[in-house]
């Protein structure tokens, strides 16, 4: 297919979503640096388990309207009390859930909560735009991340330009190792993401995040004036 299967996007400043976050004083920062999404990582086997750190009542009572649940292959009925019991804004949907899960998920959930589906790319990219349009009347979002066992937090990135071979008809989110290194790469993609999702390369250690590295990424990324035309 030819890379210019999307068209350009208006080249504006995407939103910013901080992952695998466990630290109170560190979530008022990001939320006084004006993050647009917080992510808490309820699967017990990654070393950002939020749960290890706070309370849901303690994720409830923070003040945000983008407060992101990421669950892998959770049980239906968790997702939904964990949800309302912490009053998250999105649930971000990491694992192998079929389109029936989603489906049931869609009727169960508060109709106010937005559902975020992860696809994770490796090097088998066929079916992507089928299963894309298979979901995007169940989802609000899409995420693409890089496959990996451990469902993320690898801080390795995938190809971006596959991004440009496929019809992308939902808006997306971008994840996986994103950088101070790699982010003028972006550039790169013709249908830009609405947001970027950073994790492990903004790190000090698994769920201390480095806010000075977060300041530096939220600079780079900011649109110059006049830059709002399409290319």
């Amino acid at each position: 297919m030819s890379e210019n299967r999307q068209p350009k996007t208006i080249n504006q400043k995407p939103k910013l979503k901080v992952c695998g976050l466990t630290k109170l004083n560190q979530i008022q920062e990001l939320i006084d640096m004006k993050v647009d999404f917080l992510g808490f990582i309820f699967y017990e086997k990654s070393p950002r388990y939020v749960l290890n750190h706070l309370s849901l009542k303690k994720i409830s009572e923070i003040n945000h309207q983008g407060k992101v649940g990421v669950f892998v292959n959770e049980d239906l009925e968790k997702i939904v009390e964990i949800s309302e019991k912490s009053k998250l804004n999105f649930i971000q949907l990491h694992g192998d859930e079929t389109e029936d899960f989603i489906s049931t998920l869609r009727q169960k959930l508060n109709p106010e909560i937005g559902i975020i589906k992860v696809i994770r790319i490796g090097n088998q990219t066929e079916n992507l735009e089928s299963k894309i349009h298979n979901l995007k009347s169940k989802i609000d979002y899409l995420l693409f991340d890089t496959d990996s066992k451990a469902f993320g937090g690898t801080g390795k990135t995938f190809d971006w330009k596959i991004l440009n071979d496929i019809e992308i008809t939902v808006p997306y989110f971008l994840s996986g190792g994103i950088s101070l290194e790699n982010i003028h790469q972006l550039s790169t993609i013709n249908h830009q993401p609405i947001a970027l999702d950073i994790n492990s390369k903004f790190e000090i250690e698994a769920g201390n995040k480095d806010l000075e590295k977060i300041k530096e990424f939220i600079n780079l990324t900011e649109v110059p004036k006049g830059r709002t035309s399409r290319e």
